[in-house]
């Protein structure tokens, strides 16, 4: 894996820019989202196919997003060429839809340095190195729970975490999101101030999978 990772970011840091420059940041964040919470939120309302019923979608990707120490570079100016509609499809089974994997490119990974198939390579390896607890996968009703549950589950999954390399976002009062704070090499570190901001909620709503 080690290798591969060499391999992806070697050519970071070399694309034009004129803005915040693409390539020049500290870390990643590796940004989980938990589908039921989107479609309740918004998919339902735009008839996505991610919610149907059997797809089986938990933690996606949201992204992963090239972050400051404080603060975040997005849309930095790059030469590297826009993925095509192949690349963001093949992202569907980990992102949820092409849309969202484009999205993510143009916001976020325009900012690595990286051309758009190494951008969704790493963010695969990044995704497939963390484990998803199956715990929360099992539950077949909604329930309300104290935030830290969730960051439990995770560390308690992944020993290679601590409590301040991650965090749990909240929306609508319903558990978003769990974020976890990378190396350019995709280890785990320590994550900024203005990301380990967890929800401040006492619990929220956490929905079952469909």
């Amino acid at each position: 894996m080690k290798r591969l990772i060499a391999a992806l970011i070697c050519g970071a840091g070399m694309a034009h820019a004129d803005g915040e420059p693409a390539g020049e940041f500290d870390y990643y964040v590796l940004a989980l989202s938990w589908t039921p919470t989107w479609c309740a939120i918004e998919g339902d309302d735009r008839d996505s196919p991610q919610c149907d019923a059997g797809q089986g979608y938990g933690f996606t990707l949201h992204g992963l997003w090239p972050q400051y120490e404080e603060g975040w570079p997005s849309y930095c100016p790059t030469a590297m060429r826009n993925p095509s509609r192949g690349m963001t499809g093949e992202m569907v089974d980990i992102m949820g839809s092409s849309g969202l994997a484009w999205h993510q490119w143009n916001k976020h990974g325009v900012c690595t340095g990286l051309e758009a198939a190494d951008y969704y390579a790493l963010s695969r390896v990044a995704y497939e190195s963390v484990t998803r607890p199956d715990l929360l996968r099992r539950l077949d009703q909604e329930v309300r729970l104290p935030v830290a549950v969730i960051e439990e589950a995770f560390l308690e999954e992944n020993p290679q975490l601590e409590a301040d390399m991650l965090t749990v976002t909240c929306r609508a009062n319903r558990i978003q999101e769990v974020r976890i704070c990378l190396t350019r090499e995709l280890e785990p570190r320590t994550c900024g101030a203005d990301v380990i901001r967890d929800c401040t909620s006492p619990d929220a709503l956490f929905s079952p999978m469909r």
